[in-house]
């Protein structure tokens, strides 16, 4: 194990903090209990305990940097970064630890602003970056021991986080496990009413940890996190709030955190128009507008007081009631029935329609063109399982047929005719669609143009062990295509692919790096439409997920079908 006498101030710090961390070495408590009480020290609690979730708050392009020690080499070690307000920026590197220091010293540890100036000069060994909003980890089986350094950035506004750094993952398992099939099912749909089922976590009933669900409903978007869920819901609940411009005072102002100032005007010399805090005043949404409620152990419940033809979205978390930390369902969302009960739905030219269709329900929808025409374009795009789409011209049959994915079918035009068609879920759980029909060109549409085979092609004979050669259609009209590569495990299958990936979501939900790149393509020729890519920069013997997205004029995104490709393990 590595000597640190050069960080001794360092771990005593760490151990006033990390009341659950293993394996700690003993401490001089008269000397540890005379640095506490020295504020110089101390004015920033920037030590991450060991297996404990912490909270923290970012000022919009403020960094802030966190550190723990890792005392012994071939320590397994995980972190996790829970963004709760917006986007984050975070970095974890292992900084270099100074020499013992030499027989002529005098022994005695160096000045802590000394060794902090020794941190921040050498910015140490990169081991990970992540940027996006969802919740991401760091998991590495055996680490070297050391000062560990944890940067985080908010580059979009003041936002808070949550973090949580352990040495065994193994036993701690701080948050519960999701189940096999992690998505939440609607099970009943009324006018003011919505039934959610989802499975139950192995970590109530086969760990016998104490697990609670709440759920959370908004008419807005999905949540990744409880952590962004409860942000949205009040601000009060933040860990830190920034200041407003407008007031004259600092974000460590006691009546920034909520205390009532005292009689003298404190409140007054420092802007404020009362002496008194109100607490009604703080900007929190409607209750009508989300609601978070926790339901115990049950695994199905109805949301009651909504709103008739209105979505809503909900989600469902997992909840260790003894730590407190949570895992986020995959959320779903639903529209309540109208109260006229209107049964068709009516499709505008050239316009996209959200459509939610429950477990085994159907949904008509009706198009009727105002101007003649000599052909209809049809997108359905069915984001999760496949549904079966059944075409009608003025009650004549036109196509019947099942569709996963995307699907473009041209359907010939008649003067004055109208369409009617018959949406069928699937029999495993709720479905939604995005559903487009046009008489407009194909370059005024917001979807872009597809080929009739939107699969991906790969070559064997082209693999290599660091390369993949893949070609897939393109059309006439000139689209930008974006490829995307992502490294998954070897039993990765459809089936998991089918319930890990919303179909709908666009290349803007991908990382940055798992970008190959993004180039445009088209052919006067649908015989010589194709177009092939090599993607290099691969590992031998590792399976990778690709996905093609093409991008229409107006933003709107199309994915291919997924290629699962795997590289040669010898070469």
């Amino acid at each position: 194990m590595r000597q640190c006498k050069g960080w001794s101030l360092v771990l005593l710090m760490l151990l006033g903090l990390r009341s659950l961390a293993q394996k700690l070495p003993t401490r001089d408590e008269g000397l540890f209990q005379m640095q506490i009480r020295d504020k110089s020290l101390f004015h920033d609690s920037s030590v991450i305990p060991d297996g404990a979730e912490i909270s923290g708050y970012l000022f919009r392009d403020t960094p802030k940097r966190y550190y723990f020690v890792v005392e012994e080499d071939n320590t397994p070690l995980s972190v996790t970064v829970t963004p709760c307000d917006a986007p984050l920026e975070w970095k974890l590197t292992l900084q270099e630890l100074p020499e013992e220091s030499s027989g002529e010293g005098s022994g005695e540890p160096e000045p802590l602003d000394q060794q902090k100036q020794q941190v921040t000069v050498d910015e140490g060994t990169e081991l990970f970056t992540y940027k996006g909003n969802d919740v991401e980890s760091y998991v590495a089986t055996s680490t070297p021991s050391g000062l560990y350094q944890l940067e985080l950035l908010s580059t979009e506004k003041d936002s808070n986080f949550k973090v949580y750094t352990t040495t065994t993952p193994e036993s701690d398992q701080p948050y519960p496990e999701l189940p096999y099939d992690p998505r939440v099912d609607v099970t009943g749909l009324g006018r003011t009413t919505v039934t959610l089922a989802w499975k139950p976590t192995p970590t109530g009933f086969l760990m016998g940890q104490p697990v609670q669900y709440c759920v959370v409903i908004n008419k807005e978007h999905n949540f990744k996190s409880m952590c962004a869920a409860e942000a949205k819901i009040s601000a009060e609940d933040a860990f830190m709030l920034a200041p407003k411009p407008v007031r004259d005072f600092s974000p460590f102002d006691f009546v920034h955190f909520g205390f009532v100032p005292s009689e003298n005007g404190f409140g007054k010399d420092r802007g404020l128009t009362s002496n008194k805090i109100s607490r009604a005043h703080l900007a929190k949404p409607k209750m009508s507008d989300i609601q978070k409620l926790c339901i115990g152990n049950k695994n199905i419940y109805t949301v009651s007081d909504l709103k008739p033809d209105t979505q809503y979205y909900f989600d469902v978390f997992a909840v260790n009631s003894a730590t407190n930390t949570s895992t986020a369902y995959v959320g779903t969302f639903a529209r309540t029935k109208e109260e006229a009960r209107q049964k068709t739905l009516e499709l505008k030219d050239g316009k996209v329609s959200d459509v939610f269709i429950k477990r085994k329900g159907t949904k008509f929808l009706r198009f009727a063109p105002v101007s003649s025409h000599q052909r209809v374009t049809l997108f359905v795009h069915s984001c999760l399982d496949a549904v079966q789409v059944q075409v009608r011209r003025d009650g004549k049959l036109l196509l019947s047929q099942n569709v996963e994915g995307v699907r473009q079918f041209q359907l010939r035009g008649k003067p004055k005719a109208k369409y009617q068609i018959r949406l069928r879920g699937s029999r495993k759980g709720a479905s939604t669609l995005k559903v487009l029909t046009t008489t407009r060109p194909s370059s005024k549409q917001p979807f872009p143009s597809l080929p009739e085979d939107t699969r991906i092609k790969a070559f064997d004979k082209l693999r290599t062990c660091s390369s993949v050669t893949v070609a897939w259609l393109g059309t006439q009209d000139r689209n930008k295509y974006c490829i995307y590569r992502k490294e998954v495990a070897d039993n990765y299958g459809e089936e998991q692919r089918r319930r890990e990936q919303n179909q709908c979501a666009g290349p803007e939900t991908r990382r940055k790096s798992e970008k190959v790149l993004c180039k445009y393509f088209h052919s006067p020729n649908l015989q010589k439409a194709v177009t092939t890519e090599t993607i290099t920069g691969l590992e031998p013997g590792k399976t990778y997920l690709l996905d093609v997205y093409v991008v229409g004029h107006s933003g709107h995104s199309v994915r291919y079908q997924s290629k699962l490709v795997k590289t040669r393990k010898y070469c």
